[in-house]
């Protein structure tokens, strides 16, 4: 049989039902057969113990005993590729030797461009709904009230925020950007022209750091201690250097008093964002630490939840998908907290856990400060893989 003469008697699992999977724990077995090379560099990945194999599609033409023996016996197989034709065509092989094997619709690509969308508080005053990229570890939120919507820290494609914001009943007022940020393009300048709503971002952000050029989008700048209203929501901007210079985290208060503060890339739930991703990882993890220590404490209750703009593992996910936790608990369990006895310390711990940078992550900086418009097939290039915006650990 060749790829040309497949079948497709082979079930397809779409790109949101593995989500589900994923977030149940009771994922396939999940067959990648692209090659080595696009599998290293990003992958399908879930909570702990999902099991995830390469054996690329060459090997089940070169010699296809040999390839199938490497499928653990009595499981069922999701097989992937990147497009959608291999993976059927493995799927078929697979399913001819008694092996019960789904593919994954529209290859790896649907799950990298799979947007979830989920309620993380609905209440009298309005509602806070998370919108998350699961392949890139990327969340955003939409705060909705009164018929008022701001959106923060949005993803490239603006159409889940549209759709949003229309089940919510409630009109584009406000788009903010945490920061500028490295690992994906906004969608904030795209929502800016499609709604007329300002585009707010902190002005020592507007500067690509590394090209020291100013931007040439149209954005609104956030002062530090700027107060929005929201329908009934208070929404106060909070300087927050270290990450980049212009990190600024929102604290919204509702009406009955809940908290939430929406950390960009400030504090995550497991770890905090990398402070060298501008280049100057020694010059800002001081400024990093001075956040921590004493510009995030004052607006801190342990009841407030944090909202992050990245998670590293689906594991920082409820079992609804969520990805938030109060303050009390991140203060528990985030050990990479504890290296903040000492500025000494926490420089130590920082620049002895950098992460690999990413070179696409300065020309993704361009990209969001107008200085580059690339094509849709070089942002997809650009965007390909998960973040890594969190300090390693």
């Amino acid at each position: 049989m060749t790829l040309a003469e497949v079948q497709t008697s082979a079930p397809a699992l779409s790109a949101i039902a593995l989500y589900q999977s994923l977030l149940r724990h009771d994922a396939p077995f999940i067959l990648d057969v692209r090659n080595p090379d696009d599998f290293a560099r990003w992958r399908i990945e879930g909570r702990a113990g999902l099991v995830v194999e390469n054996v690329p599609y060459y090997d089940f033409i070169e010699d296809e005993e040999a390839a199938t023996a490497r499928i653990p016996a009595g499981r069922a197989v999701l097989v992937v590729c990147a497009k959608e034709g291999s993976s059927q065509y493995v799927a078929e092989l697979l399913r001819e030797r008694g092996i019960e094997a789904s593919y994954l619709e529209g290859g790896i690509l649907s799950w990298g461009n799979l947007y979830d969308r989920r309620d993380i508080v609905r209440a009298p005053w309005g509602r806070i709904i998370q919108i998350a990229r699961p392949a890139r570890g990327d969340v955003s939120f939409v705060i909705a009230s009164d018929g008022a919507a701001a959106v923060i820290d949005p993803l490239r494609h603006t159409a889940p925020y549209r759709v949003a914001m229309a089940e919510a009943g409630a009109r584009l007022t406000h788009i903010f950007d945490t920061h500028v940020h490295a690992d994906h393009i906004s969608g904030g300048p795209a929502l800016s022209h499609e709604s007329g709503a300002p585009y707010f971002v902190h002005p020592y952000d507007a500067i690509h750091p590394i090209d020291m050029l100013p931007a040439t989008i149209a954005y609104t700048p956030l002062d530090d201690g700027q107060v929005f209203r929201i329908g009934q929501v208070e929404l106060r901007a909070i300087w927050y250097p270290g990450h980049t210079l212009g990190q600024v985290n929102f604290l919204a208060v509702a009406p009955d008093g809940s908290r939430y503060l929406f950390t960009g890339d400030g504090i995550f739930l497991r770890s905090f964002g990398r402070p060298d991703l501008g280049g100057k990882g020694e010059a800002w993890t001081p400024l990093l630490y001075e956040s921590m220590t004493r510009r995030l404490p004052p607006h801190l209750t342990d009841e407030t939840v944090i909202l992050p703009a990245h998670f590293s593992t689906l594991d920082e996910a409820d079992a609804a998908g969520r990805v938030g936790a109060t303050w009390g608990v991140v203060r528990r369990n985030n050990e990479s907290l504890a290296h903040l006895a000492s500025a000494e310390a926490f420089s130590t711990f920082v620049l002895g856990n950098l992460p690999e940078f990413p070179p696409q992550y300065v020309e993704i900086k361009r990209v969001n400060i107008g200085l580059r418009n690339p094509t849709e097939a070089e942002a997809e290039e650009l965007e390909l893989g998960k973040n890594v915006c969190a300090l390693a650990q």
